[in-house]
């Protein structure tokens, strides 16, 4: 984003950035509701107390879901409909369509099944969707050709899925349990970088089976989706890789392959380490730390022929690949009609996160931010090591959460809002510094953020974290109000990183600057955190103050904005106008109060006066008896104008500027009507 500018093509950062507040009237505001047909597609499946879900999505439903699975502010991956893993969003930027496809190999889950003489192999997925059939040399999906289950069901109630996988030519059923441990109120046990992967399976006869899991990653350290090379069909493929090496970990209670690099600059941001494991104590488990030659689909091959041989893995000697592919099997036995579960872990730690606001081909070392979740743990083996012994626990209490909210007497339309729309905090939208702030992009597109800056009119409208983790709330608060916040009460509107840059941007939008102090009453309210908001006052007084300087958008002080008034809809709008009106009038209430309880009571006169003037005024001008309207009053020219206050996205022309309401109706309808 340039100056602030959101025009890339094709991208609609409102479309993207869905985030959905618990209340009733946000979560309905923002999700459109499915038809009723498909609503009731999960009607008539037993509850699961143990794993509670909402929605099932099968046929081309499925093949049109992804769930993304990781921690808040870590990045994710996306499960399939079909069980497949997508989306390969961990290092540090959006990667949508990123999954590493290596010598070969790609990642992926199988089940050898071993019945007396006979045995099965499959791919622990579903049939492939139609759409991957369609590339230019037929299939583009490496694992085409091998067998997988005959049907997929997903069924969902984020952060849980399970993939139940069935095939009437395997006497076993397979139900992949995935998610990511999500404790509201609890930031830490909500932060890792890591996807569960539970695959629960069901003898299906009265004969003992022998069966093997077996999970495998290639390793991508130095990739990110964003870096790639053309193949001999000119088709891009993910490049970056440099002498990546595999090796295999033991230790209490987890059993797996740690992936790292000797050749990736360690200050690059695609830099870090992988990690693929599996809970036990080690006990059937074997593994490869490289796949052979890859030519011609000879290492694919020779996989498969040796993982059906018997569900375990043979060693093969490492080539000279610079991403070589692991794979890491579990085996097990199983009585008749019995049910035992396999868990893996995959983990990722990538440290190198690069601000928001410098172009990639500018950033030097002064440009690094890094990463929260990166400071909690040494690198990815560490992050398995530290989840094996609390994962009981971590389990257990995500399922509470979901199964606490899916109880509530609510619509099934605003609990799926509500919990699909939070995954955002786990994609590449939302991240967390080293010092715990969260920051937040207005939304990402394919492969990239849009737009910088925890952008304040964008997320006023954002209401999951001040109610799900408000200490990560207040951090947002003291980043407007302590940092983004100068002496004359101007808060930039996207803050630069790092911090100390906070206020470079240097610009004011009345919608996000009022916002902010609703915000502060509101995390206030719901924390009763007094020593947060006696440190923020005189911050957020002179926020309020700002309204009121010359060239400001109340120069008058009549409780009504008149000035340039930049906002959400990236234009300026100038003269009394319903949508900054309804902020300001929030944010003079909620000051009112603030002031009162920190003992700023004269502070606090000023603000109900004009509270009082202003809202009279508002429903005496501008409603017409069906909505509220604009009254455009132009400046004339920019001498007139707080130079704070011009971004340049709402018209050249001052004396009769574009993209004014005027007598239409605004499309906010829930502020600004």
């Amino acid at each position: 984003c340039d100056g602030g500018s959101c025009a890339a093509p094709g991208v609609d950062r409102r479309h993207l950035f869905r985030l959905a507040g618990f209340a009733a009237s946000v979560a309905g505001a923002v999700f459109q509701p499915l038809p009723a047909a498909q609503l009731n597609a999960s009607a008539g499946r037993p509850a699961d107390p143990e794993w509670p879900t909402l929605r099932r999505y099968t046929g081309e439903r499925a093949e049109r879901v992804l769930m993304p699975v990781g921690g808040v502010g870590t990045g994710c991956v996306s499960l399939a409909g079909n069980g497949a893993l997508r989306d390969w969003e961990v290092v540090n930027r959006p990667a949508k369509g990123f999954t590493p496809v290596v010598s070969g190999g790609l990642p992926f889950f199988a089940l050898w099944v071993g019945d007396g003489a006979a045995s099965h192999t499959r791919v622990l997925e579903g049939p492939l969707p139609r759409t991957a059939f369609e590339g230019s040399h037929g299939s583009q999906e490496p694992s085409h050709s091998l067998p997988r289950f005959a049907s997929a069901a997903f069924d969902a109630a984020w952060p849980l899925a399970s993939v139940t996988l069935d095939d009437p030519g395997l006497p076993v059923r397979v139900v992949l349990r995935a998610f990511s441990p999500f404790v509201p109120t609890d930031a830490e046990a909500s932060g890792w970088p890591m996807a569960v992967l539970r695959y629960r399976l069901q003898n299906l006869t009265t004969r003992t089976l022998r069966l093997s899991v077996c999970g495998t990653l290639p390793n991508f350290v130095g990739m990110d989706g964003w870096e790639t090379a053309r193949d001999w069909k000119g088709d891009r493929y993910p490049s970056g890789a440099r002498k990546n090496r595999n090796r295999l970990r033991n230790g209490a209670g987890v059993t797996g392959l740690f992936l790292d690099s000797e050749g990736v600059d360690p200050a690059a941001e695609a830099w870090g380490s992988l990690a693929l494991a599996v809970t036990g104590n080690g006990a059937g488990v074997t593994s490869r730390l490289a796949w052979t030659d890859p030519q011609w689909g000879g290492a694919l091959l020779d996989f498969w022929d040796d993982f059906s041989a018997d569900g375990a893995l043979e060693p093969r000697a490492a080539g000279k690949e610079d991403a070589p592919v692991a794979s890491l099997a579990q085996a097990l036995t199983l009585g008749p009609k019995e049910t035992r579960e396999v868990t893996f872990l995959i983990a990722w730690h990538f440290p190198n996160r690069y601000t928001w606001n410098t172009p990639e081909d500018k950033r030097t070392a002064a440009d690094r931010i890094g990463n929260y979740h990166t400071t909690r743990f040494a690198d990815a083996w560490d992050v398995v090591e530290k989840a094996a012994p609390q994962l009981a626990a971590l389990t257990r209490r995500t399922v509470r959460f979901v199964g606490d909210l899916l109880s509530a007497q609510l619509p099934d339309t605003v609990k799926e809002a509500a919990l699909w729309n939070a995954s955002t905090l786990v994609s590449q939208t939302c991240f967390r510094l080293p010092d715990g702030h969260l920051f937040g992009w207005e939304g990402t597109a394919d492969s990239k953020g849009c737009c910088h800056g925890s952008c304040t009119h964008v997320w006023n409208y954002e209401q999951t974290t001040p109610f799900l983790f408000g200490d990560l709330s207040w951090g947002m608060r003291e980043v407007e109000f302590a940092h983004a916040t100068g002496e004359e009460g101007l808060m930039s509107f996207r803050v630069h990183l790092p911090l100390e840059r906070a206020r470079q941007f240097d610009k004011g939008a009345a919608d996000g600057q009022m916002g902010c102090v609703m915000k502060a009453y509101r995390d206030w309210q719901l924390s009763g955190d007094d020593a947060r908001l006696r440190a923020l006052w005189p911050h957020i007084r002179r926020a309020m103050e700002f309204c009121w300087v010359p060239g400001g958008w109340d120069a008058d002080r009549d409780g009504v904005m008149e000035g340039a008034q930049h906002n959400t809809m990236d234009v300026e709008y100038y003269g009394p106008n319903p949508q900054m009106g309804f902020w300001y009038l929030g944010a003079l209430r909620a000051a009112e109060l603030m002031a009162r309880h920190v003992g700023d009571g004269a502070f606090g006169d000023v603000c109900a006066a004009l509270y009082r003037r202003g809202s009279a005024w508002i429903d005496a001008e501008l409603f017409n008896g069906e909505y509220y309207e604009q009254r455009v009053q132009p400046p004339g020219s920019a001498d007139r104008v707080h130079p704070k206050l011009l971004v340049g996205m709402g018209g050249a022309n001052l004396a009769d500027p574009d993209f004014q309401l005027a007598k239409g109706c605004l499309v906010d309808q829930l502020v600004g009507q």
